[in-house]
């Protein structure tokens, strides 16, 4: 499960009529959708505009929800998840071609990614306050787990061979706002939206740009630099929030699908890419990899990514940054961004 924390935007004001900029005005509005809550604003100079823009922007949001969200029963990822053992489900063309994005990021990043983990999203209680399963429990929600025992065929029919249970925890907020990209529901107005931590916008088409900060990966109300955010998507993956304290030990928010047990890094990780479904997938998998491995990978596929660990002593007074080579390119304002790794 991929918690998305870390990004703080730095907005006009949460005002519907936040602030002029010449003749330009940012209008906002906040929503509840997939579990999490949604910041949307838009700019131009058309106070009637912006509003119908607001309510088409969270209609596409609410349609991704009804396909992908796991909090809500009638979506087709519940019915996924209900569907017998065996028995095929016919998915809608949508989910389809999605399917087969995450099984090509499941393998390309060696299982770093997956998101059928549901069994062990519930065995650790990540959703109920969290808990330190059994031995045997773990290794029944291990076998139960796994993107391959999720089989498509040629005509668009999943069949699970055990009771495996998808999570959109890493993927779903990032479909959502590609798929408000890709709606372009702006017209001729700039947007951005906030959905529980992931950032994407529309792509300046005036001289508007978002300012974003990013956290500290140990105090995520805290920033420790902006970054300004002109077109594309930042996702962010960490454990800052606090650990579930239970019998046996801290339990954290994010597992490790490769081997069914949460991770308790202290670091956290910021992707950008063009496509927010891209952004969400890798913030995850890149945490789940951790900083050596993970820049290794970022590099070696020309991604922005960016690890941040927490002061490590007394003496240190900032998180220490290590970026790849294409998140330098992206964001060469900050000189932070262009420290050598290490």
């Amino acid at each position: 499960m991929t918690v998305a924390l870390g990004l703080l935007l730095l907005a006009p004001s949460s005002a519907p009529e936040a602030r002029v900029t010449a003749t330009r005005h940012t209008f906002e509005r906040t929503v509840y959708l997939m579990g999490t809550r949604a910041t949307l604003a838009v700019q131009t100079t058309d106070r009637v505009a912006a509003l119908r823009q607001l309510d088409r922007m969270v209609r596409s949001l609410e349609r991704t929800e009804v396909e992908l969200s796991t909090w809500r029963t009638d979506s087709v990822l519940s019915a996924i998840n209900r569907q017998p053992v065996g028995k095929a489900f016919q998915l809608p063309p949508q989910v389809c071609a999605l399917w087969v994005e995450l099984t090509a990021w499941h393998w390309d990043t060696g299982g770093a990614f997956d998101p059928a983990i549901g069994s062990l999203i519930a065995t650790w209680g990540l959703r109920a306050g969290g808990r330190h399963p059994s031995t045997a429990d773990l290794a029944a929600a291990v076998a139960t787990s796994g993107l391959a025992h999720a089989q498509l065929d040629a005509a668009c029919r999943v069949t699970r061979a055990v009771a495996v249970t998808l999570d959109a925890g890493a993927f779903g907020k990032g479909e959502a706002l590609r798929r408000l990209a890709g709606a372009r529901p702006s017209g001729t107005a700039d947007w951005m939206v906030d959905l529980g931590g992931q950032i994407a916008v529309s792509g300046a088409s005036h001289a508007a740009a978002w300012p974003v900060a990013i956290a500290d990966p140990a105090h995520r109300a805290e920033p420790v630099f902006d970054l300004t955010l002109r077109s594309g998507s930042l996702a962010t993956s960490g454990v800052s929030e606090r650990p579930f304290a239970v019998s046996g030990g801290r339990v954290a928010h994010i597992i490790d699908p490769r081997t069914g047990r949460p991770l308790h890094r202290p670091e956290s990780v910021t992707v950008w890419h063009a496509d927010a479904l891209v952004a969400d997938i890798l913030s995850t998998a890149l945490y789940v990899m951790g900083p050596d491995e993970g820049l290794r990978y970022a590099d070696a596929h020309r991604l922005a990514a960016l690890f941040l660990a927490p002061a490590s002593g007394p003496g240190d007074t900032a998180p220490s940054l290590r970026a790849s080579l294409a998140f330098r390119q992206r964001f060469p304002d900050d000189p932070r961004t262009a420290q050598e790794e290490g």
